[in-house]
Order: structure tokens, then sequence, then C-alpha cells
């Protein structure tokens, strides 16, 4: 069977269609839209089509390419763009045929056109130069290509316009067999000269740092590029109407999920006591955080994603979010575990937006670092005294999105959502274990389901 994944940006005009095409072919049983981290309506376009949707960690085409590499299930991986209108209706056959009957073990696509402008003035050249093998191939920059997991595991996805060409070299490098087929007619805008030697640059990038000259080229590497994209806080709430409203606020461990991340998480990869110690013997939270995130590195975007489905969702989770959003509610999460996380479950129940703490990852691995917004953070205006609060988070909300705070509702279990429940209009504690949450709720819910949620909102 066939995995199809679909990394996209800012895709919602064509995102269905291509999705559509997939559930056409009958081997193909997985779909994968692995969002950019898009501004626009991207990811409520595809989840009308019930497929799997993942956030990638970071910004750029490679990194979602390889997180939905690294999730998928089966060992035929197709790769589409998602802003091609027009596929021949056969495009998946024809990428996957020479891997089902084992002819290849990676596919590269062309198409009808002229070979573009920065494949015929750089990449032939240096091909002819570096790597005589591969200059036969008509299109080596195309972006529809397939191949199986098991090698895709072993070569480097590149985070930028590189990352095709790095992807054809690579899997020459580990004896990988190539087949390139024709895939008819695309549509496929041509690029500004501006933009063309960006592209070039890219390109050249990854062909120079596969034959040991990456320095003498670009004395500025991708990895250090990564470090100047836009933080989670200006993309959160992209997408999402921006009008002034209403707002339900929901923690996630044992309010959204019937269990924590982190929890779970010790308990799968061992570490149970470690993360008894961190939260015992930490002098503050921001140590605590930054024990417990020690944790967690070398584990794969994967493994991660693996924990979180392992959780159970609350009972009527999703119905819940979809009332509440069509009574007119912004649907979201504050928590202090990771924003990874929190975007995943954001995505399984169709909720608006996501923040936590931002766990760092390198080529889709956890470093074991993360960064602590400053959002979380005690300023001048917090109504506690707490360093480190969800309050300050959910006051930063109310500025966005334009929200009195008698218009609101949070919703949470533990003692770290208590400042939050207090300062919203409504307040419930939900399963909480704690009488002082208890106490300072407006509701206090005992049961399984959410649905008492919307009652009270009445």
């Amino acid at each position: 069977m066939i995995s199809v994944i679909i990394p996209a940006l800012n895709e919602e005009r064509t995102i269905r269609s291509v999705i559509q095409l997939a559930k056409r072919n009958e081997l193909v049983s997985e779909i994968i839209v692995v969002d950019d981290q898009s501004a626009d309506q991207t990811i409520a376009e595809a989840r009308k089509e019930g497929v799997r949707i993942l956030t990638s960690t970071q910004l750029g085409k490679g990194f979602s390419m390889r997180e939905g590499m690294m999730v998928a299930r089966n060992e035929i991986l197709v790769f589409l763009d998602a802003d091609i209108p027009n596929y021949q209706e056969d495009i998946i056959q024809l990428l996957a045929t020479p891997l089902l009957s084992d002819e290849a073990d990676f596919v590269k696509s062309y198409f009808e056109r002229q070979a573009g402008r920065v494949t015929e003035l750089l990449v032939k050249p240096l091909f002819d130069i570096f790597f005589p093998q591969l200059n036969h191939f008509k299109q080596p920059l195309s972006g529809m290509i397939a191949g199986k997991r098991s090698f895709f595991q072993k070569v480097e996805f590149e985070n930028d316009y590189g990352v095709d060409v790095g992807l054809l070299i690579d899997m020459h490098q580990v004896n990988a067999r190539i087949v390139e087929v024709n895939i008819g007619e695309v549509e496929n805008d041509m690029q500004p000269l501006k933009a063309l030697g960006r592209m070039a640059k890219q390109v050249a990038n990854a062909i120079f740092k596969r034959v040991g000259m990456l320095s003498s080229l670009m004395p500025e590497s991708s990895e250090t590029a990564i470090k100047n994209i836009k933080g989670q806080f200006d993309l959160a709430i992209n997408g999402v109407s921006q009008e002034p409203g209403k707002l339900v606020v929901f923690d996630m461990d044992n309010t959204l999920l019937r269990g924590s991340f982190i929890q779970t998480a010790a308990k799968k990869f061992g570490f149970s006591k470690s993360l008894e110690n961190a939260i015992l013997n930490s002098p503050n939270d921001f140590v605590r955080t930054k024990k417990i995130s020690q944790l967690l590195q070398g584990r794969h975007y994967a493994e991660i994603i693996e924990v979180v489905e392992s959780i159970p969702l609350i009972g009527d989770a999703v119905h819940v979010v979809r009332e509440l959003q069509a009574k007119g509610y912004h649907c979201g999460i504050i928590s202090d575990s990771y924003h990874s996380v929190t975007n995943h479950v954001k995505n399984m129940l169709g909720l608006d937006f996501s923040l936590g703490n931002e766990l760092e990852f390198k080529q889709s691995v956890a470093t074991g670092e993360v960064k602590i917004p400053s959002q979380f953070i005690k300023e001048s205006q917090s109504g506690c005294e707490h360093d480190y609060c969800k309050s300050n988070m959910f006051r930063y909300l109310l500025k966005q999105f334009q929200v009195k705070a008698q218009q609101t509702v949070a919703v949470g279990d533990g003692l770290n959502d208590l400042c939050m429940i207090r300062m919203a209009g409504t307040g419930i504690a939900f399963n909480s274990p704690h009488q002082q949450l208890d106490c300072a709720a407006n509701y206090v819910l005992k049961s399984d389901t959410l649905m008492p949620v919307l009652g009270i909102v009445e």
C-alpha cells in the first residue's frame, strides 16, 4: 500500500483537489498533509477531507517532507506538491509502479515542459563536472517524487530549493535504483528572476555540499538561517479571524487528552524516575521546564507524535469544539507542554490555535533544549506573583483577539491552571484533584465528557 505525503504552505485553493486525487487511487491507504505553518485556511480545508494532518516543527519544505516520511506507515511513499491544480489522474500510479514492481528504489518525475533555467544554466553544467552519471535526468529539480521509506531514511532533506537535487544525489550515493517517469502536463508558474537567483544559490549550495565544497560558496549555512524564522507566536493565530469575539481556552493534559504527554512519554522511553526527580527537586518553574525537556533529547519527531496519538481524547471533544466554534468562540490550547505536541492535538481536534513551550528540533530530532515564550513570563500588568504563569499567556490572547475577560472561558484540571481560571469570565475545573482549583472555579465538572461545557456557555 502507498502513503501520499503532501507538504503545504498557504495552499487553501488547491489542497483539497490534490487530496481528492490521492483518494481516488485504490492503492493509497494513507494521506498525510504536512502544513508548513500556513497563514491561510490550508489546515481547515485539508481537515474537510478527513486526512492525517501534521504541522512541521520548523519552517521549510524539507522539514515537512522529512517529518511526513518519519510518521508514514507504509514503505512506498509518494510526495505531491500541494499547489498543482491539474495533476494527471494517474500520477500516483506512474510514480509508484516502478517501486511496486521492485524495479526502482527512488522515482523522479519529469513533465511536458522545457527544462527550467536553473536546470539548464546551473545544475546540468555542475552535474557534468561532479555527477555525470546523473546528467541524463530531464528535470532533476522536479518535486513530485516517490521512493521507499527505507531509502529516504538514509538521505538528507535540505530545507530550501536544494531539497530535490539533494535527494537525487544522495539516493545515487546510497546506491538506490533511480527511475525517471513522465507525468504528463503540469501547470507550474514561472519564477521571477529574483526568486530564480535565490533558487540557484540554494541548489548550488546543495550540490557543493555533497562534494565537500560548501564553505567556499556559502559562509552562512541553512542551519544558521533557520534561527531567523518567526516564532510560534507570529504564526499561532494566523488564519484565525481577528474580529472581536469570544474565547475558550483549554488545558491539554487530562483535559483534552485522557492523560499527560510527558508522563506517557516517560513510561514509553523509560525516564519516569528522572522525571519525578526533575519535578520534585527543581527550585523554580524555569529550571523544572528545562530539566524535563532534556529528558526528550534524541527523540525523533515521529516518536513524539506516536506518544501524542497513543493518548485517547476526552469523549466528545471534537463535537464540543465544533459546537463552540459555531457559537462564535475561538477555541484553543494554552499548555506548559510543548508546541509541537499541542499543535498536533490542535490538528486532531480542529482547534483554532495552540500555545506552549518551544521544544527545539534539529533535523527533526529533539535537542533537549527548550525556549520559554516571553508571553508566559511575569510583567508589570500580571495579575499574580508567579514568575511563569498561563494567565500571562491568557492576557496576551485577550489582546490578540480583542476579547474582554468576561467573554472568555477557561477549562483546566491542574494548579498551574488556577490563575487562568480565576482570570476568565467563566472558569471550569475539569476532573481536578485539587480542592483549591475547584473552589476558585465557577463550575466544577466531574465527568468523562466535555459536553457539560456547552450547557455552561449557554
